[in-house]
């Protein structure tokens, strides 16, 4: 059955940082102001003459990022599980909206004890979590890549990276600065993905929203972004400001944006998967980078690549996002022996 065109709508939202409370207690009760401010945003979206059939919300939402919170710490004062606590509410709000909610939350999963995850999720209109991507690249946060071996043994190969068959189309998520990873997107599109969703938390940069577009246009997916409305969590003293919601058509085209970092539920676009999936299939020339990419000349480059060392928390979890400084002096003496980077002299 063709699908029809659907509403996608960015909750453009403030939230408060669990780090900046003065104890676990306050940053619980924190945590539920911002999941009711969630809430209510949404809500007020599906109030409106132009009620969507999905939302995405910002990376960071619900509990704001940990900082330099030791991993142990920010498990205990903030992390929870998909599905479970922090989700239940939103999945209730699917269940009555008959809506689709996509959004992003620091997970600590019982099977993966000592470790959390940046995550990102969705829940389709029966209120169900049907995808929970963890985040692979990550600069302050622990990684399944920390431990790479064990993950890939105890998952599927699709659920690493999924992507979730709707009637809306072909789902997947991308969390914030791994849109700037172009191989993350391009997986998503080898397991059919139309459409990326992409909580983000970000500062203004040239590159972030050049990589938006391009991360559509070379996958020809469609892509919906929900930016933090305010400072971004990694403004302590909110000096750096949000906003730039965006919502892009599989030609990298604006189809609704927001400049300014101001709360609210304006960025809203109709998405058109028929005619993505006809632009797929029909062009034939070089603006189809799906039909024209020869991906086999490719691999024995990726075959041999080791940048980033994987596995280096096999044995045990982070513990202190300093012990990072170790894997990224391994990155850059990689990149050296690649003459990526030239060596410091003294």
């Amino acid at each position: 059955m063709p699908i029809k065109p659907w509403r996608a709508t960015s909750i453009q939202m403030r939230s408060e940082r669990a780090t900046q409370a003065p104890d676990d207690a306050a940053a619980k009760a924190l945590i539920l102001r911002n999941l009711d401010r969630l809430i209510s945003l949404i809500t007020e979206a599906c109030a409106s003459s132009l009620k969507p059939d999905l939302v995405v919300f910002p990376e960071f939402a619900l509990q704001g990022p940990p900082l330099q919170m030791h991993v142990r710490e920010w498990i205990d004062r903030a992390c929870s599980t998909i599905p479970g606590p922090l989700t239940e509410p939103l999945q209730e709000l699917a269940r009555r909206e008959k809506i689709y909610i996509a959004g992003n939350m620091f997970e600590a999963p019982a099977e993966w004890p000592g470790r959390y995850f940046n995550s990102s999720f969705l829940i389709d209109r029966n209120g169900e979590v049907i995808l929970n991507y963890r985040r692979i690249n990550t600069a302050a946060f622990p990684s399944p890549h920390d431990f790479m071996s064990d993950y890939m043994a105890a998952t599927q190969q699709e659920q690493v990276f999924p992507v979730v068959e709707t009637e809306l189309g072909r789902l997947a998520v991308i969390p914030c600065g791994e849109i700037n990873i172009p191989e993350v997107s391009r997986v998503f599109m080898m397991q059919g993905a139309e459409v990326i969703l992409h909580p983000t938390n970000s500062k203004y940069t040239v590159g972030q929203e050049a990589a938006k577009v391009a991360r559509t246009a070379e996958n020809m997916c469609y892509l919906v972004s929900a930016n933090v409305a305010g400072p971004i969590g990694f403004s302590p003293d909110n000096t750096i400001m949000g906003g730039r919601s965006h919502i892009l058509d599989h030609h990298g085209n604006t189809i609704a944006f927001q400049e300014d970092a101001s709360e609210g539920v304006g960025v809203t676009g109709m998405i058109d998967i028929e005619a993505l999936r006809t632009d797929r299939r029909a062009d034939t020339g070089m603006h189809n980078p799906l039909l024209r990419a020869r991906f086999e000349m490719y691999r024995p480059y990726y075959a041999s690549a080791e940048f980033y060392p994987a596995n280096h928390f096999l044995a045990s979890p982070m513990t202190d996002t300093v012990q990072t400084r170790e894997s990224v002096e391994i990155a850059r003496a990689n990149l050296e022996k690649l003459r990526v980077l030239q060596p410091l002299t003294n």
